[in-house]
């Protein structure tokens, strides 16, 4: 048997695929395909302090090997969540990855403030939402806006601390390394990329917010890429996202530095995608005699 255990912050994680937060929502859909405690852990819908609706329709276009999104974090407020939803989840043996958001830093430390006080595992600071109009994008983009909403999000952190990146920077090793250096006890990337389309017969914008995230298979190599530079910057665990697929790209992440992965885009394609992956890791592991996924993590071999 492979060991595919995996510890995050001291938090163990029965496997390293969790799902990436606002493509699984709150598990209730997911479960009516399979199990949710086959899960290592379930990363909720972002949670604002307020209820938010979101943008309006259309907010999902399809591109090429993936999707653009401007949802806007809808979600029913961190309130409701702890009322409805966790109760729900503790139905399942397995870890909730509560991400959170805000607009201000005053608002970011509020949330994490209220979410510590949940029957929660781990935190998620999502400082680098490309499709709203203010907060995240710019917090994730900027080393000393990094220093200070992460630095006042731990301060009020009683679980440990995700911090998840934008991949719209132009050096994603030092906005890791000022993720860290401000109290981040683990590292989550990569979030989407910013994209558009075009209607090109009515000349307008496919999307109601013109810009959105980019997420899916061709985001891959660029969140390879990244989590690879990350690892070599910092030492704290990561989980690894973008493009996920298979269970060989799963092996792939952890290979170019992740300690855990969490899957998205692949979800509205097949409900069945977490369980895929999974199975298809083991297997690989057990093919090429890999006893712990583990030593995964960082493996690849890079000539110098």
């Amino acid at each position: 048997m492979v060991d595919m255990t995996v510890d995050l912050c001291g938090v163990t994680l029965k496997n390293p695929v969790t799902t990436a937060s606002g493509t699984f929502g709150f598990g209730h859909e997911y479960g009516e395909f399979f199990d949710l405690s086959a899960l290592g852990g379930i990363g909720v819908k972002g949670l604002t302090p307020h209820e938010r609706l979101g943008n309006p329709a259309p907010r999902i276009a399809e591109t090429p090997m993936g999707i653009l999104n401007c949802v806007g974090l809808q979600n029913p407020g961190v309130d409701r969540f702890i009322e409805e939803q966790i109760p729900f989840l503790r139905q399942h043996d397995t870890k909730i990855i509560a991400n959170v958001s805000g607009n201000t830093v005053e608002e970011y430390a509020g949330i994490v403030e209220r979410i510590s006080e949940a029957d929660i595992d781990l935190i998620e600071l999502n400082i680098s939402c490309p499709n709203v109009k203010c907060g995240g994008l710019a917090f994730g983009t900027r080393t000393d806006m990094v220093t200070e909403v992460v630095s006042a999000a731990k301060k009020h952190a009683k679980r440990p601390l995700i911090v998840k990146l934008s991949p719209n920077v132009t050096d994603i090793a030092e906005i890791a390394r000022a993720a860290v250096d401000a109290g981040a006890d683990a590292l989550s990337l990569i979030n989407t990329l910013l994209g558009m389309r075009i209607d090109i017969e009515t000349k307008k914008p496919i999307l109601s917010n013109v810009m959105g995230g980019l997420s899916g298979p061709a985001v891959f190599p660029i969140a390879v890429r990244m989590v690879y530079q990350v690892r070599r910057a910092v030492s704290v665990p990561i989980i690894g996202m973008g493009g996920i697929r298979t269970g060989r790209d799963a092996v792939e992440m952890l290979m170019a530095g992740a300690d855990a992965i969490a899957v998205g885009t692949a979800l509205f394609a097949d409900p069945l995608a977490p369980v895929h992956v999974l199975e298809e890791m083991q297997e690989w592991m057990e093919a090429h005699g890999v006893r712990s996924v583990r030593e995964l993590t960082g493996a690849v071999e890079v000539n110098a």
